[in-house]
């Protein structure tokens, strides 16, 4: 196992080597230094990810002492309350609720309509970037775009926003491996203050509701007048924030990054605009933005002979089930052609992403933008590759239009 090791900057800037050893070696293979089960084949994790014995809370069912877990440090409290609330860590019965009320908001229309607003200011931020002759792709275009997207659908005004983008960073460490304690406090002080700006902003929208999609949260309401508490949208709305650009920023600059070493795709993309979609879900596969998603064993499981019980963690490896060559031909190239590409990279099940639709607005908007208002885009200086793991980005890209 000594190629798989998170916490090595060579892993961390090419896992897949390491993901190859690991679906040669089987199904799946314990990881001490983390105590999980680690999954990379694309057909187990499809199943996994559907498997209702697997769930990404126990606490619905379970005590952390019956389930042989440490309860987390009270100090952590604010991080585990605003994020236990949001239904990408429940289960049913409370993620059906949670997700029906939201999605009576967040509907596919709603989402459509975005589309102007998505490629006119995919445009002007391209226009911006090629008029000072480049800069980093990352903080001109990237973060950007997705960000001002899901705060202008939320209602979140113009003049709030800048502390959008260093709370969901401070908030997403925690999803890193071992977080270390410094982690944790930068990640309770972001979740003490998003929570206490969104609550003034909800009692706001309850005085004056808006077309917003808080407004839209506050009176969904189901048959039996079911509607979320105060804490789930708040909880509902950080997770649509941090979960609604965090893989868009580093799906566009992953993307780029890889569209910039392989020059003959990069040609082939700007000789037909027609293969922005298809290339859009090819750079998702190819360089993973979300490489780990876990889940806790609520009852015994067997996966190829091994049994695991409960009490148990999965790991599920996106990465190297994106690269997996029982299902993708030759995996390890980027091919903006390939057709037949089931990509897990917005997961599957129940807790599928529900902004997947906006995310693919979003990143075939930039794409578009940068191919036909900056055709001589090309890169400045080879990029860093941020530490983490799970979370897969760049620390930035820095390009020059010519």
């Amino acid at each position: 196992m000594a190629a798989f090791d998170p916490w090595d900057p060579a892993f961390v800037d090419d896992p897949y080597p390491a993901y190859a050893e690991l679906r040669d070696r089987g199904r799946v293979t314990y990881y001490e230094p983390t105590d999980q089960w680690l999954v990379p084949r694309h057909a187990d994790v499809s199943a996994l990810l559907r498997d209702r014995r697997l769930g990404r809370t126990y606490q619905h069912r379970f005590t952390h002492e019956d389930f042989g877990r440490t309860a987390p440090p009270p100090e952590h409290e604010p991080f585990h309350t605003l994020n236990d609330h949001g239904m990408l860590d429940l289960e049913p019965p409370d993620h059906t609720r949670i997700r029906r009320l939201v999605s009576k908001a967040f509907t596919p229309r709603t989402v459509e309509q975005l589309k102007p607003y998505v490629s006119q200011l995919a445009a002007e931020l391209v226009d911006a970037l090629v008029a000072k002759g480049g800069g980093d792709l990352l903080t001109d275009v990237a973060e950007p775009l997705p960000v001002a997207v899901i705060a202008e659908m939320l209602g979140i005004p113009e003049s709030d926003r800048a502390p959008l983008r260093p709370w969901s960073a401070d908030i997403c460490g925690m999803y890193e491996l071992s977080p270390s304690e410094d982690t944790a406090a930068k990640a309770v002080r972001a979740s003490n203050e998003f929570s206490s700006y969104l609550r003034e902003l909800i009692a706001a929208r309850r005085k004056n509701p808006g077309d917003d999609l808080i407004s839209g949260m506050i009176a969904a309401h189901d048959e039996d007048d079911d509607r979320l508490t105060e804490q789930e949208l708040i909880s509902t709305a950080v997770l649509l924030l941090n979960a609604g650009h965090e893989a868009t920023v580093n799906s566009t600059v992953n993307g780029w990054w890889a569209l910039f070493r392989n020059p003959e795709q990069l040609a082939t993309l700007r000789a037909d605009h027609s293969l922005i979609p298809s290339a859009v879900e090819e750079l998702m596969r190819y360089d993973t933005p979300l490489q780990l998603f876990e889940r806790w064993v609520l009852d015994e499981i067997e996966i190829d002979g091994t049994t695991i019980p409960r009490g148990a963690e999965i790991a599920m490896l996106f990465g190297a089930a994106n690269h997996d060559p029982a299902v993708f031909t030759d995996p390890e190239r980027l091919d903006l052609t390939r057709a037949d590409n089931p990509h897990i990279s917005f997961s599957a099940g129940i807790h599928y992403c529900i902004g997947a639709p906006l995310a693919r607005i979003e990143l075939a908007a930039s794409m578009g933008a940068l191919l036909e208002r900056a055709p001589t885009l090309s890169l400045a200086a080879e990029p860093e590759r941020k530490p983490n793991f799970v979370i897969r980005g760049l620390e930035g890209l820095s390009v020059e239009v010519r």
